[in-house]
């Protein structure tokens, strides 16, 4: 049996998603070429030996992926007769053993999304037929990913190693009281980059953050929400109601020069439009200072070899932080509310 892997990753990223499991495939020691097209938001990966994708699948830890959004191992693509879709893909699950559940995804293109209505309606009858061969204990979901309404990649994916989100993608709703869109990339970094334990430790009310070019406050109307007390630093204009918050600090200065007078900060934030390298290395200067416990920034990519960047950047923060000796945590994803950027959580366990 054939199998590749099947990665979903933003319209216009198809290269550097591509590049980026053909690196971890080589780390590994599994041989394999990427197939992929531009703007057509999924990048297929086919391994020359039977067994390696989902070999892939288990050994590579999924958090390392940053232009992933949702990934399964491809065990058929099929061309279903439209008037009894379901007799085949019920007898290729079988052969595959026991599944959890099931989920449908398609790619978060505009030709794309129109399939978002035939999933609905096949849900229930799929959902019918499947329930009695479902098991809940078992750690795979059977994995649909549609092409149009009979083509489709049929195979598995782990639930403890994939993302938990339908499409690998978490919609928020921008609230109105938000300064800016850009609001919602730190709330989903900080639902998508920790996890629900780590949000409960490193996030605690009365907490002191600083928000690098701030402006309008977009970032720090959710640290304030977080009940958070912010500097924010820009040059720019904050909005009014932040300012009357009680919580909000605002310095007009430049965010690479400002240096804190409290140092024990816990948490610093940073979406300033810079060089992604620059950027690496203020973060690497306050975490390595000890001005902050923990960070959440974006890089900005250029428009080519981002993969590249992205590689070089994280590579000089884990190298640079393990040169302390102490534990630390670096972990990167292109959010779905991200755009030509990443967002990278960072923190130094100094205790």
């Amino acid at each position: 049996m054939s199998e590749s892997l099947l990665l979903s990753c933003r319209s216009g990223f198809e290269n550097d998603c591509a590049a980026e499991i053909q690196f971890h495939a080589n780390q590994l020691g599994i041989s394999g070429f990427a197939r992929t097209k531009n703007e057509q938001g999924f990048v297929e990966f086919e391994c020359f030996t039977a067994g390696d994708a989902l070999a892939i699948h288990r050994k590579l830890d999924f958090r390392e992926l940053v232009f992933t959004r949702q990934w399964q191992v491809v065990y058929q693509k099929l061309h279903l007769n439209p008037d009894d879709r379901i007799s085949e893909i019920l007898s290729l699950s079988q052969s595959w053993g026991k599944c959890s559940q099931f989920a449908q995804d398609y790619p978060d293109t505009n030709s794309g999304k129109q399939l978002s209505g035939f999933c609905r309606k096949f849900h229930k009858p799929l959902q019918k037929a499947l329930v009695p061969f479902l098991e809940s204990s078992s750690d795979y979901i059977l994995q649909l990913f549609w092409l149009d309404s009979q083509m489709l990649y049929l195979g598995v994916r782990l639930a403890s190693n994939s993302s938990p989100y339908p499409m690998g993608i978490l919609r928020l709703k921008q609230p109105s009281v938000a300064p800016s869109r850009s609001t919602l990339k730190l709330d989903e970094a900080f639902a998508v980059l920790l996890n629900e334990d780590e949000r409960a430790r490193y996030i605690q009310p009365g907490q002191h953050a600083v928000d690098l070019g701030a402006c309008p406050g977009g970032w720090s109307y959710q640290l304030i929400r977080r009940s958070m007390y912010v500097d924010a630093i820009d040059n720019g204009p904050m909005a009014e109601h932040l300012m009357e918050s009680g919580q909000l600090t605002h310095y007009r200065e430049d965010g690479f020069k400002f240096v804190p007078s409290r140092k024990n900060v816990s948490w610093l934030v940073c979406d300033m439009v810079e060089k992604p390298s620059r950027v690496t290395r203020l973060m690497l200067k306050w975490l390595l200072s000890g001005w902050c416990k923990y960070a959440i920034f974006n890089l900005k990519l250029p428009m080519k070899k981002r993969f590249a960047e992205v590689q070089q950047d994280l590579s000089l923060l884990r190298e640079e932080l393990s040169q302390t000796g102490y534990r630390f945590e670096v972990r990167a994803k292109q959010l779905y509310h991200d755009r030509e950027e990443i967002t990278v959580f960072a923190c130094l366990h100094r205790d």
